[in-house]
């Protein structure tokens, strides 16, 4: 999000060059929750802060609260969310975590239970994993040698290739994390990494990722009031791509090799994550996540 207004009919969007803006925003949304007091966050992730403009912190909140009201306190729960379901699969025998349009993740570098357990893969496109290698050099005084580096465009490239050349073993049990990625991807991209997760991953893998419900804001409390995220992100050469077909999710991934998923609606995260505390907070949920089991396990 630009901290610009936004007109009714945007224009076309431009081509995407240079680090991912989303990226940083996603960050900042984080870095932002993350300063709380802890009876009043949703999560938690030190590091956030590192990369965003600190200076700029506290306007691009005030303009994301103006324009997209809830949205910071969706991304905050899908943050803790994810985090949930990742350090349970860390404690579980999870053997590589491969993480699709990283941008600034930091779980690799926060989750305890990763420390000799994990090999993590961070994949996304060069510009974006340039500044992130550099940031966390800054922060540890080196990359950490449990997190490899897999520069690729998933529209453009094969990942798998990249991903095998890189160290990843299609034996072992992985998850597989898209977050806040999907709606990016062209269909035919998003069919091209599950079929890549079904045919070349360990017993018990899994993919997890958000999905939006369907234009962006149907569901979301303030719909009439906010902005349409999709035309803002389009504006910074990230259009919306992919929605989930009618049949929903579990249609849509059975079709796909997937078995036993789990789907969590934003009334079900509201109640997870928003208790008395923070109750009056707005909260976009326009999205939900699927955690599922790659088929024949």
């Amino acid at each position: 999000m630009e901290e610009q207004d936004i007109p009714r009919d945007p224009p076309e969007a431009p081509s995407r060059s240079g680090p991912s803006r989303t990226a940083e925003n996603v960050a900042a949304f984080r870095a932002a929750e993350s300063m709380l007091p802890e009876d009043q966050r949703v999560c938690y992730d030190p590091y956030a802060i590192r990369f965003t403009d600190p200076d700029r912190l506290d306007r691009l909140t005030e303009y994301a609260d103006r324009h997209f009201p809830g949205l910071r306190s969706y991304v905050a729960a899908r943050a803790r969310h994810f985090d949930d379901v990742i350090t349970l699969a860390a404690k579980t025998g999870l053997s590589q975590l491969v993480i699709l349009g990283a941008g600034y993740d930091t779980r690799a570098y926060r989750i305890p239970e990763f420390k000799d357990r994990v090999r993590v893969f961070e994949l996304d496109r060069p510009d974006t994993q340039q500044v992130k290698k550099e940031k966390i050099a800054e922060i540890f005084g080196r990359l950490p040698p449990d997190v490899v580096y897999v520069p690729v465009d998933l529209e453009v490239q094969d990942f798998g290739t990249r991903l095998a050349e890189a160290g990843y073993s299609t034996e072992k049990k992985t998850l597989f994390v898209m977050e806040g990625l999907i709606m990016y991807l062209t269909p035919q991209t998003v069919d091209a990494v599950l079929s890549f997760i079904v045919h070349n991953s360990g017993r018990n893998s899994a993919v997890l990722f958000d999905y939006p419900a369907g234009s962006g804001n149907e569901d979301s409390p303030s719909g009439e009031t906010g902005e349409d995220l999709g035309s803002q992100t389009a504006r910074g050469g990230e259009p919306f791509r992919f929605f989930m077909p009618k049949e929903g999710a579990g249609e849509f991934l059975r079709a796909r090799g997937f078995s036993r998923l789990r789907v969590t609606t934003g009334e079900e995260y509201r109640g997870l994550y928003f208790n008395r505390a923070k109750e009056g907070r707005e909260l976009r949920t326009v999205s939900s996540f699927v955690y599922a089991l790659r088929g024949d396990q």
